[in-house]
């Protein structure tokens, strides 16, 4: 049964309330921009158009909500104590240490779809989640993103409002709440919702503009969106921060402040009574599960060992041999899947690739939405283009993301493109995410090898590959575990020990060889998993040898040397890390090699040096 206008009202009435209590009870929050859009949203849940089973909010076939503007967070959970999931005691905990009802809502709250805050990133998560629903899952239910006027700023929700018109999306329904003010004064275009529905329609939205504190209005609104065919909606709402609460409404200064206990009693007064025990009623979806087909058995990779291969193509090759026995993979690419090859998987499978286009940002986001939804996304790009979404990477392990990173191109051996080109943060970059894995390999074998582990590994992780082609170390059958490292030459004489990993490896491969000429013993060690690492291995080399040489194709700061360093701190052992410190320039790979002092050349010299 759909609550009427009446029921509506009162429910909306009792939503604020809890906003300002929580809110005052926890000193902290934002009230104001709960109240703004509570009335969209209490229509939404309560008013027959949002389909979900608040008894199994994992449902495959649920709508999907996100709020954007992850600081509405009281607004959040208060409309989830108004359908009956949350109670009043627990809603009063909201901020407090242990709580689950986190100042900006994060997966601590299993209601939520994914951690937001970081302002300008719950559109492209909503694009992930429609796309999956869409395109892999081919299931009707909808996916709903609660937007702030102030966050349409951001580049990224116009990376995301293009994309979305592109695939087509008319399962994805944008809610902008155009309160006028931001935290510091009035936003960009304040209430010209006439404005953001021409720039909107021009991206190929279907938009309305409504009172977004007309409860006919709305409801009418979310009536249209059912209409909408290959086209996603924005509903453009008019509102009022602070609405309800004359003492706040639509007055600037008031961003981020609850009220005190007496401007509280004041307020509530205002608002009217209300009935703490009302609920409102959720419709339920239909239900609908994903069929899914999955081989149990893969073959292994095959190269021929007297054939140089590049990792970033044995990448390509990975994806495609793999997906049987991981069909819920999504791969995504920023229109350079000829230079990842990826674009080998999207040959075999194009159904389940998706061109991002070079706008890294929605391309992430995407990929967390996907992650929502029991996917696996690969995302690979350029490794110095994924800086730009560095804040999407950062706010994925809030969200328990499951997100598989390929950057390639990395380091000064891509030669001639230059140094905008050169991923050299790329390592620092994805170690410093909580609970990160980054792997990086040195030929075909180990790549592949490592892509399998990483889809089966449930976390954020990060492969870096290499532009040109290396020799094949490894036979095919060679195990590669999360955590591990190679020890590829070893002696009781070894004097030194040299950790290389991609590129380097091979650079100290060669130092090996003519070392070895002059009766210098070195170890050399495939450090192909740079987090976790191999400490075990490390240690046994410090034990054994007199010194440690790191060589990178990366800045000197958070990459192999330094991870090196963390693993040996309770040991005395000299550890020098060989690494990018100039500013690299366009060149031949091993004239940059030479040049950054991490060739094999640049190896034989330090060692010589050492002993």
């Amino acid at each position: 049964m759909v609550n009427d206008q009446g029921t509506l009202q009162e429910i909306a009435k009792l939503i604020r309330y809890y906003s300002l209590i929580s809110t005052t009870n926890a000193g902290s929050g934002h009230p104001t921009s709960s109240l703004s859009a509570t009335d969209l949203m209490t229509a939404l849940l309560f008013g027959g158009t949002f389909r979900f089973d608040t008894g199994n909010p994992a449902h495959p076939n649920n709508d999907r909500l996100i709020f954007s503007k992850g600081h509405a967070s009281p607004l959040y959970y208060a409309q989830w104590v108004a359908a009956g999931v949350l109670e009043e005691k627990e809603l009063m905990s909201l901020r407090k240490f242990g709580s689950r009802l986190e100042g900006h809502p994060t997966k601590e709250f299993n209601f939520v779809e994914a951690a937001t805050g970081s302002l300008g990133q719950g559109l492209s998560v909503g694009v992930g989640i429609a796309l999956s629903a869409k395109y892999i899952d081919k299931l009707p239910y909808k996916t709903y993103v609660l937007l702030g006027d102030s966050e349409m700023a951001e580049g990224s929700q116009w990376e995301a409002l293009q994309v979305a018109a592109h695939y087509k999306l008319d399962n994805l329904v944008g809610i902008l709440d155009v309160n006028r003010l931001g935290q510091r004064g009035e936003t960009m275009y304040g209430h010209d919702v006439d404005g953001y529905r021409d720039r909107i329609a021009s991206f190929g939205w279907d938009t309305v503009v409504i009172d977004g504190h007309s409860i006919k209005e709305i409801l009418s609104a979310y009536e249209k969106t059912g209409s909408s065919q290959d086209r996603p909606f924005m509903i453009i709402a008019k509102t009022l921060k602070g609405k309800g609460v004359s003492l706040i409404e639509n007055k600037d200064g008031w961003h981020g402040k609850p009220l005190n206990k007496e401007d509280l009693e004041v307020a509530l007064k205002e608002i009217g009574s209300v009935d703490t025990s009302l609920r409102g009623e959720i419709q339920k979806p239909e239900n609908l599960s994903p069929g899914q087909n999955r081989s149990d058995t893969i073959d292994g990779p095959a190269y021929s060992p007297d054939t140089p291969m590049a990792t970033r193509k044995a990448y390509g090759n990975a994806l495609k041999r793999i997906f049987p026995a991981y069909p819920q993979m999504v791969v995504l690419d920023a229109e350079v899947s000829n230079s990842t090859f990826a674009e080998t998987f999207k040959n075999a499978y194009p159904e389940n690739f998706f061109e991002m286009f070079i706008a890294e940002q929605n391309m992430v986001g995407a990929a967390m939405g996907f992650s929502t939804r029991g996917k696996i996304p690969f995302v690979s790009t350029f490794a110095a283009f994924l800086t730009r979404a560095y804040d999407q990477i950062r706010m994925g392990q809030y969200s328990e993301a499951n997100i598989k990173f390929c950057g390639s191109h990395a380091g000064v051996s891509i030669g001639e493109d230059g140094a905008s080109q050169m991923g050299l943060e790329d390592l620092a970059m994805f170690r410093a995410i909580l609970g990160s894995v980054v792997l990086y390999p040195s030929d075909a074998v180990s790549t592949e090898r490592l892509i399998e582990k990483m889809a089966e590994h449930r976390g954020i992780s990060y492969i870096r590959t290499t532009r040109s082609a290396t020799p094949i170390l490894y036979t095919s059958d060679e195990a590669f575990e999360i955590g591990g490292s190679k020890v590829l030459r070893k002696s009781d004489d070894d004097a030194l020990t040299v950790i290389g990993a991609g590129i380097t490896l091979h650079e100290a491969l060669k130092a090996y060889e003519e070392l070895q000429n002059e009766n210098i013993h070195i170890r050399v060690i495939d450090l192909y998993s740079v987090k976790p690492v191999d400490t075990v291995t490390l240690l046994d080399a410090a034990k054994s040898t007199r010194a440690i040489i790191t060589v990178e194709d990366h800045f000197s700061e958070g990459g192999i040397g330094e991870a090196v360093r963390s693993a040996l701190t309770e040991t005395h052992i000299p550890v020098h890390s060989l690494a990018v410190r100039k500013m690299p320039r366009s060149g031949k790979p091993d004239e940059l090699l030479d040049y950054e002092g991490i060739s094999g050349s640049a190896i034989i010299s330090k060692v010589r040096s050492l002993l």
